[in-house]
Formats: C-alpha cells, sequence, structure tokens
C-alpha cells in the first residue's frame, strides 16, 4: 500500500535527495511537540500511535532531542490554545498541531511564531499565516462519495449524511463537497443528516435516532470515517434494505464489507486520510528546523479503498485500526520537493 501511495504522490527519490542535502543543519538538540485536540476514535488513536512509533525512532537515533505528545481532555479550542501556550513556556522548538478550529487557535499559534516556535499543522489544520498546513482536499473526498454513488446508481434517490466532529474544518470541508457533489450530479437528495464524530459507537446511535424520521428508499449513507460500520448496525437492526455506504477505511468497516461481498456481493468504496499523516508532520517541522525551504502549504492524497483491493487492505490493517501509512525523513523531503 505505501508504494502505491507514493506513486501517487510524491517526486523521485533523486529529487528528495538533493532537497536532503540543502538543509544540513544539526537537529539533535531540538524538541518537537505535537499538540492534538481529541482521541475519541480509532482514526485518532492510530493517529498517536503513528506518531510514537516513527517519533520514538527519530529520537533514539538522535535526529531530535524530544518528540512529545500531548492531547486535550476535551474538544475545546480554549483548552487546546492553553495547551500550546504551556508547550511555549516550556520551550518547544516546534508545535505539531491538529487542531480544534481552523481559526480559533491563531492567536495562540502567532503566540509561538512570535516566541520563534516553528508550528506545522495537519488534519484540523489552522489559517494563521504564519503556520504551516499539511492537509488531503477534503472537500474532494465527500464529493469523491457522491461521484461514486452516482456512477453505482444512476436514477439516484435519497441519502443520508453521517457528519463529523461539529465545528472542526475537516468536518466542514467534507460535508460541503457531498453537497456540492449532490448539486452537481443532479440525481440525490439529502434526507437526513447526523453527527458521527467519526466513532462507530456514536454513529450507530445518532443513525438509529434519526432512521425512523427518513423515507423507506434510502439508497446510500456518505460518510466520513469511522462511522460506516455503525450505520451498517443501526440499519440492519431496522430491517431496512442495506443501502450502498461508503466506509472510512476503519478495520470492522473493512470487515463487514468483506463479509457482505463474499455472501452477497455487496460493493461500495472506503476513504479517509491516513493516520499516519502525523508522521509526515512531524518530519516537515524537523526540516524546518533543520532549515529547509517548505512551502507554507503542503497536500497529501486521501487513501482510498475499492472492490478490487479491498482483501489487500483489509489483510494490512490492524484489528482495531485504521488502514494506513507512516512517512519516513525521505518521504517528507520529496513531499517538500513537489510541493516546490
Amino acid at each position: 500500500m505505501k508504494s502505491l501511495l507514493k506513486v501517487t504522490l510524491y517526486m523521485t527519490t533523486a529529487a528528495g535527495m538533493l532537497l536532503g542535502q540543502s538543509a544540513m543543519a544539526d537537529t539533535s538538540d531540538k524538541r518537537i511537540a505535537l499538540s492534538n485536540n481529541y482521541a475519541g476514535n480509532s482514526w485518532r488513536q492510530a493517529m498517536l500511535r503513528s506518531w510514537e512509533k516513527v517519533t520514538s525512532e527519530a529520537v533514539s537515533n538522535g535526529v531530535v532531542a524530544a518528540a512529545d505528545a500531548f492531547t486535550t481532555a476535551e474538544n475545546q479550542v480554549t483548552e487546546q490554545a492553553a495547551q500550546i501556550q504551556n508547550l511555549i513556556l516550556q520551550g518547544y522548538d516546534a508545535i505539531v498541531i491538529n487542531a480544534a478550529s481552523p481559526e480559533g487557535l491563531n492567536g495562540s499559534v502567532k503566540e509561538a511564531c512570535d516566541a520563534g516556535v516553528t508550528v506545522v499543522s495537519f488534519d484540523g489544520i489552522v489559517t494563521e499565516p504564519c503556520a504551516w498546513r499539511i492537509a488531503v482536499d477534503f472537500k474532494q473526498m465527500g464529493k469523491d462519495e457522491v461521484l461514486y454513488l452516482a456512477e453505482k446508481l444512476p436514477d439516484g434517490g435519497q441519502l443520508l449524511e453521517i457528519r463529523g466532529l461539529a465545528g472542526v474544518f475537516v468536518d466542514d470541508e467534507i460535508s460541503a463537497g457531498i453537497h456540492e457533489g449532490v448539486a452537481e450530479t443532479g440525481k440525490f437528495e439529502i434526507a437526513g443528516s447526523v453527527h458521527g464524530n467519526w466513532a462507530q459507537d456514536v454513529a450507530q446511535k445518532a443513525v438509529a435516532g434519526i432512521l425512523p424520521s427518513l423515507p423507506d428508499d434510502i439508497v446510500g449513507v456518505v460518510t466520513q470515517g469511522g462511522d460506516g460500520y455503525g450505520a451498517a448496525q443501526a440499519i440492519k437492526a431496522s430491517g431496512r434494505d442495506m443501502p450502498i455506504i461508503v466506509m472510512g477505511n476503519r478495520h470492522d468497516e473493512l470487515t463487514w464489507w468483506k463479509e457482505q461481498k463474499d455472501a452477497n456481493g455487496y460493493e461500495t468504496m472506503s476513504v479517509s486520510i491516513a493516520p499516519g499523516v502525523s508522521t509526515l508532520a512531524f518530519w516537515v517541522a524537523q526540516q524546518i528546523l533543520d532549515g529547509a525551504d517548505v512551502p507554507k502549504d503542503l497536500t497529501v492524497p486521501f487513501l482510498r479503498i475499492d472492490q478490487d483491493n479491498l482483501e489487500e487492505n483489509l489483510a494490512n490493517t490492524e484489528a482495531g485500526g485504521v488502514a494506513n501509512v507512516e512517512y519516513s525523513l525521505e518521504d517528507a523531503q520529496e513531499v517538500i520537493k513537489g510541493a516546490m
């Protein structure tokens, strides 16, 4: 899977090597912190595990002095802002942020920059100009879900939308893409919308709660990741016909899809950002500290799984986890070179 992603994403290895030669400063005494706003689902847990795996090796190898992770107790802007201010006071050289809000943290991010701290945001990005941003095109991700359904359901129909965490950039962008796709195709209507918080248990309860108010002929469920399996369980319990549910690369979703595929030929697709994007953000921060010239905005592709490569991706996804890609220093150098 990693090699396939590299084909989609990166420039040549030679280009990455050239970039690496342009920034030779020593970062062995530098300290990088991760500020994370939420850890209440399998994607966030996988993201944190990827960070720990890659950064602990970097610390052991003397690349940086520390790479500590901090997660707020609640998904609150004020709490994360206070956390960032505390990290500034602790003297970290760089702060990598998965943000609770694109604008709400800009004040504390500006404080960090003014204090000489490098700030790299990813997944939930920030809009403060002094910070760097690493994101996928979440809007296109949502739109692609509808385009897929338009291919499979040429007559269109009623859709259920399951959103993520309310007020978060990622949720807003994916939802905007879904609605744009609905408008452009002219085939579908959003019959109802609930927030699943990117967690299957929350999604299952939310879907079960809204189903009685929805028309009987729901043909598709558009999602944001971590909610497909919960939606399937709620729909099954209701006795309704199973619509096409777009999945989000979680192991439970892929396992359920495989079971349905084997039993009755069920077809869908699955899409999400790889949790290992946190490791790309780490290496980008390290490269900035290393003196590399890094564009403020970097884009990585979302990770999509289709009917023909389901089994391969399921086999490579750990139980309770998410289909993933982790990044090396060389990968980060190639991403930066490609963006330039």
